[in-house]
């Protein structure tokens, strides 16, 4: 047999375990967008009602806040990222400090999301250091629920 037909042959399974995931799920999705939906039941009869109500002015407002949102957080993720970078680089000399400072930036993102809500909690819980210190300079009567 050709080398290009034997190819073909062996990615067959895991084109039809795709298809069989991910694309025909995909499809019965896009299917189902055009349908009538109510409160209670979709109806088989094609509606472009689903899309229009992705663009009414409230959903179109919070897609805009989040796309502002991302674009400043993108910014100052760059800005931040590129200057500690260029001073790794390129104002410290030692290779030993450039490691260690490089972990020092890196290691916190090792954690993972649980680990770091979990590790907030002496700090913002019910009896953490903020609510301890808010109650005993008498700003909030009761410790404040976040």
């Amino acid at each position: 047999m050709r080398k290009s037909t034997v190819a073909w042959l062996q990615a067959a399974p895991l084109a039809t375990v795709f298809a069989l995931f991910f694309l025909v799920p995909l499809g019965l999705i896009v299917t189902v967008s055009f349908w009538r939906a109510t409160d209670y039941e979709l109806i088989p009869a094609f509606t472009l009602q689903s899309y229009a109500d992705l663009f009414n002015e409230v959903t179109l407002r919070t897609y805009l806040s989040t796309l502002k949102f991302s674009l400043l957080t993108w910014l100052l993720t760059f800005g931040i990222g590129f200057t500690v970078a260029y001073f790794l680089a390129f104002h410290v000399r030692s290779v030993l400090w450039q490691t260690v400072l490089f972990l020092v930036c890196t290691v916190p993102f090792w954690t993972s999301n649980v680990i770091r809500m979990i590790s907030w909690i002496p700090l913002l819980g019910r009896n953490g250091l903020v609510n301890q210190t808010l109650v005993g300079a008498g700003v909030v009567d009761e410790p404040v629920e976040w």
